[in-house]
């Protein structure tokens, strides 16, 4: 069963896109919790040393509208390992 503990979805620019991702980085690369903070809504996460790591990029085609999307997911349970992937 999968619960939604926490979404958030809005246009934002590159920039503040960007800016969102680098605190994550920045925690994972400390080795900290990061917190996802929507108003009253808030989540604190830790993120153990080996975690699976998904990057999926999808086109979705609606008669003349294309639109181009691209997901990181970073997903653990207890005893999990992974192997060498790289972003260039």
């Amino acid at each position: 069963m999968e619960e939604t503990l926490f979404e958030v979805e809005r246009q934002q620019s590159r920039t503040a896109i960007a800016d969102h991702l680098q605190s994550v980085v920045d925690k994972l690369a400390a080795d900290e919790s990061f917190t996802l903070t929507d108003g009253s809504e808030e989540i604190t996460l830790t993120v153990p040393e080996t975690a699976e790591f998904e990057v999926k990029v999808e086109r979705e085609t609606e008669g003349d509208e294309v639109e181009m999307s691209v997901e990181f997911e970073i997903e653990w349970s207890d005893g999990e390992t992974g192997g060498a992937f790289q972003v260039e």
